[in-house]
């Protein structure tokens, strides 16, 4: 009977092995979950490490049950190294996974579904660019230790995983585009300098950015055409970021007009359009003449939104009104390129006994808005002023 059952111990060991790593798995997965039952995303996440977790666990089971039934057998060796692979690569895919249920932890957490935003985007940013660098040292460690396990190329493995080996290949390669496509991915996830669902405007398209990985970020267009660009571009070309703070921005509407315009009818036609409409966000709303010469006057319509995709529709609105109304009511405005005989008419003086409201039609004096709008362009102070001067004085 015992000659029977000794070749028979080591299938029976292992299956008891499985046995009880698939036990234990389901009891960490519970146990887990009964811990962080007030996160119920944390169920559905945790499930990418179910397999992983159980493989992990099977596979120490089974390498004990052999070493301890098997371990005189000319095939444990070779079984043996093939488990001990296995179970590397099954760590390095539970770590994997680990870091997926932490990415998927912070995401749920801090959502981007609000109003203010600014910090969970930031978060956001991160929490993904920093799973993705994670990944990444999880294989390479993988990579190095499964190397480690071959006697012949073990000097190439522990260089690898040696400290000094790692940066010395990272500095070594850095040179190359897609390192440096690399760390610049690494710089704008750590430097905020974009944020995913950034509003930004580059190479004179308008967008948001969809996507930031360590070597490119996709830019979702406004027309829903995807921009790919290089990390690098971010970090070595001048680009607007209109959400960098707020997502409030301001936008202008332009007009070149006959000199006949009526500049306070306008202004309150312009009253009455930003009173009808919730695309307005009440901070600014102005109509100026910037320019007056070629024969003709620009005005200059400056509103505000409280983000960019309102303020294009405002802007359209704005702009289809003012047209409607010069049309209807003030033809003689639009633009003429002619030659005539001024004939000392009273109608163009009329216009001149109206007094403008300098409140609203002055974007940086006339009101406590402005005025406070003006001290952000004028500059740091006479104290910055002079002590610049003291520090190219003493430099001469």
């Amino acid at each position: 009977m015992r000659d029977l059952l000794n070749p028979a111990m080591p299938f029976i060991a292992v299956t008891v092995a499985v046995a009880a790593g698939l036990v234990l798995s389901w009891l960490l997965r519970r146990i887990v979950l009964r811990l962080n039952r007030k996160r119920p995303g944390l169920r559905t996440a945790s499930r990418v490490a179910r397999q992983p977790l159980r493989l992990a666990l099977c596979l120490v089971g089974v390498r004990a049950a052999l070493g301890l039934t098997a371990a005189h057998e000319s095939w444990h060796a070779a079984v043996d190294h093939f488990l001990l692979i296995g179970l590397i690569s099954s760590l390095a895919w539970l770590a994997v996974a680990v870091l997926l249920i932490l990415e998927a932890v912070v995401l749920d957490r801090y959502s981007v579904d609000v109003a203010d935003n600014r910090r969970a985007r930031r978060l956001r940013t991160q929490t993904i660019l920093a799973r993705r660098i994670g990944v990444a040292l999880v294989v390479v460690i993988a990579a190095g230790s499964v190397m480690l396990t071959f006697p012949a190329i073990q000097a190439l493995g522990a260089g690898l995983l040696a400290s000094a080996g790692v940066i010395s290949i990272v500095a070594g390669l850095a040179v190359q585009t897609s390192l440096v496509n690399v760390f610049a991915g690494m710089q704008l996830a750590f430097t905020d300098a974009i944020r995913v669902d950034d509003v930004v405007v580059v190479q004179k398209e308008w967008g948001r950015i969809e996507e930031i990985t360590l070597t490119y970020v996709v830019v979702h267009i406004w027309d829903d055409r995807r921009l790919i660009l290089p990390s690098t571009y971010f970090t070595t070309t001048p680009f607007e970021n209109w959400t960098r703070r707020q997502s409030a921005v301001m936008g202008t509407v332009e007009f070149d007009l006959d000199w006949r315009a009526p500049v306070e009818d306008m202004r309150a036609e312009l009253r009455r359009v930003l009173a009808d409409t919730d695309l307005w966000d009440g901070r600014v709303g102005i109509l100026q003449i910037t320019d007056a010469t070629g024969g003709f006057v620009r005005v200059r319509i400056l509103v505000s939104a409280a983000d960019s995709a309102a303020l294009f529709d405002l802007r359209c609105l704005i702009r289809e009104a003012m047209v409607t109304f010069l049309q209807q009511g003030h033809p003689e405005s639009l633009p003429h390129q002619r030659w005539e005989k001024y004939d000392g008419g009273t109608s163009s003086r009329q216009g001149l006994e109206r007094r403008p409201d300098r409140g609203e039609s002055q974007l940086f004096t006339g009101s406590l808005e402005a005025v406070e709008r003006s001290r952000a362009f004028s500059g740091p102070g006479e104290e910055v002023f002079e002590d610049r001067d003291k520090h190219l004085a003493a430099r001469n």
